[in-house]
């Protein structure tokens, strides 16, 4: 297979608004080794590609400056010491960074195999959320069969995962959302309750469909005064995961109910972590939730896709939180 030397990708032009995306070509990526060259046929558009479009979310050292964390494709080149994937495969993976482009070189380590029969524009929409929401839900809130989780932001990419992941588990789930069409979408994906909190008090909501009980662990991406209420919807021995601040990482609280709670309030980032910590993560993955995803039982929500040069729009999309599931960007053909 010819390759050519040069391919098109989305760079940030300084930053700014959803309009500093700006096409670019760029040399073509070469895999190093144990990396495969992916041609991307769909990559995923996440929130930290708009913080870092924005200036505030740079690329860890070495990663590309093109963003996109998550891209689907077929495999077009080897570099040395691979030993999974073959020319042809049809794989997804998670970058560090170079997902808005036509060609994306992928840690061997870090891919997975596209699942059953999952379009490469659905399987573009699993790494990024089902990376963060395992090693999240489950590693660090420790979420167990017949446990309740509440995921706040449930409409977003991440919340219709942790929706579809913690159902699979066996967990009992709660969500939170912005307007009656989200809260029915996340129930239509086994939320037993989706609270629209902008008509509602999630804490009240969740303590009376719990007995007064609470949850035994919360994803919350929006911080500010979240934290404060989380400690209230929480159960006794409860875990607490944050995993963005939307409204704000800095807060006063009283942590007295940490204490008599015995509460536990975590959280992590998944960029900087290594190839090696991620392809811990990609192993559990494909151990316990491929399977569902072969089958059919998890199918990732997918909201809209753009094309390549409209990333632009999907930002703008994005930011208006008027989506539903993952935005895709839709790049190209794998070549002849």
């Amino acid at each position: 297979m010819t390759l050519p030397d040069s391919m098109t990708a989305m760079a940030i032009s300084g930053p700014g608004g959803p309009e500093v995306l700006v096409p670019r070509t760029l040399p073509m990526p070469r895999p190093g080794k144990g990396e495969v060259l992916v041609a991307v046929v769909a990559a995923g558009v996440n929130r930290p590609d708009v913080l870092q479009r924005q200036g505030g979310y740079p690329p860890p050292p070495g990663a590309p400056e093109t963003p996109g964390l998550e891209i689907a494709g077929e495999v077009v080149g080897l570099g040395p010491d691979v030993g999974r994937y073959r020319m042809g495969d049809r794989v997804c993976g998670l970058v560090a960074g170079g997902g808005y482009a036509e060609y994306c070189v992928v840690a061997e380590a870090n891919a997975l195999p596209v699942p059953g029969n999952l379009s490469m524009v659905e399987a573009a929409g699993l790494p990024e959320t089902f990376f963060t929401v395992w090693t999240n839900v489950f590693i660090r809130g420790g979420l167990k069969p017949a446990e309740t989780l509440l995921v706040h932001g449930g409409s977003s990419g991440i919340g219709t995962t942790a929706i579809m992941m913690a159902t699979a588990w066996g967990a009992r789930v709660f969500a939170t959302a912005g307007s009656a069409e989200k809260c029915q979408a996340c129930e239509a994906l086994g939320a037993e309750r989706a609270i629209n909190y902008r008509e509602e008090d999630f804490v009240a909501a969740v303590l009376a469909a719990t007995g007064e009980r609470g949850c035994d662990v919360i994803l919350d991406m929006v911080g500010g005064d979240y934290v404060a209420r989380n400690f209230k919807a929480a159960a006794r021995d409860g875990r607490i995961v944050n995993i963005a601040f939307l409204q704000g990482s800095k807060v006063e609280i009283n942590l007295m109910p940490l204490m008599l709670k015995r509460l536990t309030l975590t959280g992590s980032t998944l960029r900087i972590r290594s190839v090696a910590e991620k392809a811990e993560i990609a192993r559990a993955l494909e151990e316990q939730f491929w399977p569902h995803l072969a089958s059919g039982r998890i199918r990732p929500v997918i909201h809209q896709t753009f094309a390549l040069h409209e990333a632009a729009q999907a930002h703008a999309l994005m930011e208006s939180g008027a989506h539903i599931g993952k935005i895709i960007l839709e790049v190209g053909r794998p070549p002849a």
